[in-house]
């Protein structure tokens, strides 16, 4: 099965700072190549169809990285719109039909967690996230967000985090009024009728959101 791609690289990148004030947060490298270059990566070997980005804080810089791609770019320069409106916004590239989504700014080791998604991807689901044990992630700050149900149903609370990676179906988008909002407001739609759902990444995971954190996805990555 191979479905499109969404990549959010829209982000401020405000908890990268001071790095983030020249470059915006998905061109920083790690380990010898750039965050953004990374998640197309994955998508790719994952074997994703069309792929679309959104940009905002200095995008310019990500639209010229991407130039003689065959990545769609869609510009929230003058308003950002967060994932859920980011999301919604870019459609018109990405086609109908469920769509994965991918944050870069974090660091897999293991399975491809894209192809894992695609693999795992049934009819009867409105999303499936990819989610990481607490104790195994990396650069985290704060607790868990999820815990799944018996049929991997997902769950508010719990000890697992969301890895940045997920199957959506974005039908239900349109029913939100708000011009900008989180995607956290169609998985409480998808988690109140149990067709959101959750899969368990068995490797390590880091998030790259600080300049802290490149030390330690490096160290993950030669590991």
């Amino acid at each position: 099965m191979s479905l499109p791609m969404m990549i959010f690289a829209a982000g401020k990148g405000t908890r990268m700072a001071p790095l983030t004030d020249a470059v915006p947060k998905p061109l920083i490298p790690v380990g010898g190549q750039t965050l953004l270059d990374r998640a197309l990566a994955l998508g790719r070997q994952a074997g994703v169809g069309r792929v679309a980005l959104n940009i905002h804080h200095l995008g310019h810089q990500i639209r010229d990285h991407v130039a003689g791609r065959d990545i769609a770019v869609s510009d929230e320069s003058d308003l950002l719109l967060e994932t859920g409106g980011g999301l919604r916004k870019a459609l018109p590239l990405l086609g109908p039909g469920p769509v994965v989504t991918m944050n870069p700014d974090v660091i897999w080791t293991g399975p491809n967690p894209i192809r894992a998604l695609l693999d795992g991807w049934r009819e009867d689901m409105d999303a499936l996230l990819m989610l990481v044990p607490l104790d195994r992630t990396h650069g985290r700050q704060g607790g868990g967000d999820f815990s799944l149900g018996s049929t991997g149903r997902l769950i508010r609370k719990g000890d697992l985090v969301y890895g940045g990676a997920q199957i959506i179906r974005p039908d239900r988008l349109a029913e939100i009024p708000e011009p900008a909002f989180s995607l956290n407001r169609l998985w409480d739609l998808m988690i109140a009728e149990g067709r959101a759902c959750g899969l368990i990444h068995p490797g390590a995971w880091c998030d790259v959101g600080r300049p802290d954190c490149i030390p330690l996805a490096e160290a993950l990555l030669d590991a």
